[in-house]
C-alpha cells in the first residue's frame, strides 16, 4: 500500500491540519488569555509539534517514493528561507520556551 493511501496516515494528516488551524485561530487572542489559558495554549502547541515531528519522521523513514518526495519538497521549500526541517522544529521549540519563560516571569 502506498504511504498516502494508508487510512492512518490520511486521518493523522487531517487531524494535524485541523488541530493546527484551530490552534492558530485561538492563538490570535493569546494576548487576552489569562495565565492558565496561556499555559494551556503552550502545552497544546507543544503536543501538536510533537505529533507533527512524529508524523514527519514517518515520512522520512518510509520507503514510499511519494513520501520521500514530500520530505524533499519540504526541505527545498524551507531551504529557500535558509533553514532545514530540524531548524524549523528547533525554532518552534525556542519560541515555545520563550513563551513559557515570559509566563513564568509574569507571576
Amino acid at each position: 500500500m502506498a504511504f498516502f493511501e494508508s487510512e492512518i496516515v490520511q486521518e493523522e494528516a487531517k487531524r494535524l491540519f485541523n488541530d493546527y488551524q484551530e490552534l492558530m485561530k485561538l492563538g490570535a487572542d493569546y494576548g487576552k488569555f489569562d495565565r492558565e489559558g496561556k499555559k494551556m495554549f503552550i502545552d497544546t502547541m507543544e503536543s501538536l509539534m510533537s505529533r507533527y515531528r512524529v508524523f514527519m519522521k514517518r515520512f522520512e523513514l518510509s520507503e514510499d517514493f511519494q513520501a520521500k518526495m514530500t520530505v524533499e519538497q519540504l526541505r527545498t521549500q524551507l531551504g529557500q528561507f535558509g533553514i532545514t526541517p530540524e531548524q524549523m522544529f528547533d525554532q518552534m521549540n525556542t519560541t515555545l520556551q520563550r513563551m513559557k519563560g515570559e509566563l513564568e516571569n509574569s507571576e
